[in-house]
This record gives structure tokens, C-alpha cells and sequence, in this order.
């Protein structure tokens, strides 16, 4: 119950800034605010890239246009990402639900999609496409800028197709995501290729291999596998780092 007085405190605060508060609300969003002066503040810059700021709700036709398969080539990154029926994925940063729908129909009815993004207006364009084709294993999950809000040790795999680069707490956000996963759980990556200057993107919105395997060796990962044939984005597979050792928790 305190949990849902948390939710609704915080969008009345945020969508309606006049609302007055009861009492319970007032106490939750109390313990709100106490929780996030503990955090650490969002990164600008990390490991020397510049955060790019998070895509709005505004621009989520673009995630769904027509010639994003002929541009991407993204059955072939489905194709090569290794699911099987039964798995728990995470579609991270799902928007309105582009690949969380498709990677629904792969997994079949035992497996499940914790579709996963902080902007409410995403999760209901989500939840509009499941209704409309009637899928029932999505699981719509309303994240933090810190932390997913994921389950601990049950993810197959962790699904970030041009996200992470918009991360503000990414150290936080990968130790959350490093425990979610199972003990063969993998972060699949995918980011617009840096080192390729034909890639129609804005720069803030790329990372080079070299860039992404430093923030990832740093945060506990190791890189298992890699797919070059995309036409644009890189493809990483990072698993946990059995030797690494979480020095900030000391």
C-alpha cells in the first residue's frame, strides 16, 4: 500500500505540481526525498564521454517507423541474440515497445519481458501495442534514473539497444542490472558505432568498442561475444566478471 502512495505522491508532484497532499502522501514523499538525497547526483561526463540526455516520450514514433528494418537490420539482431522459449528478458529502456513485443512472441507463453523505461508516457504506448495484439507476457516496469526495479538472479538477459549512452547513474544502474541477472545472465549491447563517421547519428549518441569495454570491465563485466554484421550499431555480449570485485562497496 505504502509502495502505491509512493507512486501516486510523486506524479501528482510532477504532473501537478498544485495538488494538495494528505497526510500519508505527505509522510511518503518525506521518505521519497530522504531516499534521494542518499543518492549520488546524475553524471554529466563519465570515464570521459558526455551523457547524452534521455530520448522524450515526444519522439517515440521514430522507434516504430517503417524503415527501421531496412536502416537497422533488426530481425537479423534478433536472429543472432540467442533467445529460447521459457527465458526471462529485459528489454531495457523499451520505450513504446518495439522489441519488447517481438522478443514476447519469441520466448512463447512460459517466458516473460520485464519491459522496462522511466517515462510513464512510454509504458502507456506499451501497454496500448500489447492490448492491440493481445499479448500477456509483458511485463510493463516503471524505473528509476538509479535503478530498474528489476527482480534479483532471474534475467536471462538484459536487452539495451541504444540506451545506455543516456544513462545518469550508470555505475549504480549496472550494479542493479549485475544482480539481476542469473549467474549465466548477459547484457546484450547495442550502440550506434562511434568509429563509423557514416552513421547518420549525432555523435553524443554513439560510443566507440574501446569506450564501452572500459565502462563495462570497470562495473564487473566481461565481454563474451560480439556481432559485427549490423549496419550500424555495435553488438556486445557482457557476462559477470567471476574475479571482479565491487570496490566502491568497501
Amino acid at each position: 500500500m505504502l509502495r502505491m502512495i509512493f507512486i501516486f505522491s510523486a506524479i501528482a508532484i510532477l504532473y501537478f505540481p498544485g495538488t494538495p497532499l494528505g497526510p500519508a502522501a505527505v509522510e511518503a514523499q518525506q521518505q521519497i526525498t530522504q531516499k534521494q538525497a542518499k543518492l549520488p547526483p546524475g553524471r554529466r561526463i563519465y570515464m570521459g564521454r558526455q551523457i547524452a540526455q534521455t530520448m522524450h516520450y515526444t519522439g517515440a514514433p521514430w522507434l516504430i517507423r517503417e524503415n527501421r528494418e531496412n536502416e537497422e537490420r533488426c530481425s537479423l539482431m534478433l536472429s543472432n541474440l540467442g533467445v529460447k522459449t521459457g527465458m526471462t528478458i529485459c528489454d531495457m529502456g523499451c520505450g513504446n515497445g518495439f522489441y519488447s513485443l517481438q522478443l514476447a512472441k519469441m520466448v512463447g507463453p512460459a517466458g516473460t519481458i520485464l519491459a522496462v523505461d522511466v517515462q510513464p508516457q512510454m509504458l502507456q504506448l506499451l501497454r496500448t501495442r500489447v492490448e492491440s495484439e493481445a499479448i500477456e507476457n509483458v511485463t510493463p516496469i516503471l524505473g528509476s534514473f538509479h535503478n530498474p526495479h528489476l527482480p534479483k538472479n532471474s534475467v536471462d538477459f538484459i536487452l539495451m539497444v541504444d540506451v545506455y549512452h543516456e544513462l545518469s547513474h550508470p555505475e549504480v544502474m549496472l550494479n542493479y542490472m549485475r544482480e539481476s541477472l542469473k549467474e549465466d545472465g548477459q547484457i546484450v549491447l547495442l550502440e550506434y558505432r562511434e568509429e563509423d563517421p557514416k552513421v547518420p547519428i549525432k555523435p553524443l549518441h554513439k560510443m566507440s568498442k574501446k569506450q564501452i569495454l572500459k565502462e563495462y570491465e570497470s562495473n564487473g563485466f566481461q565481454l563474451t561475444k560480439e556481432f559485427d554484421k549490423l549496419p550500424w550499431q555495435h553488438m556486445m555480449f557482457f557476462g559477470k566478471d567471476p574475479n571482479w570485485k565491487n570496490e566502491s562497496s568497501k
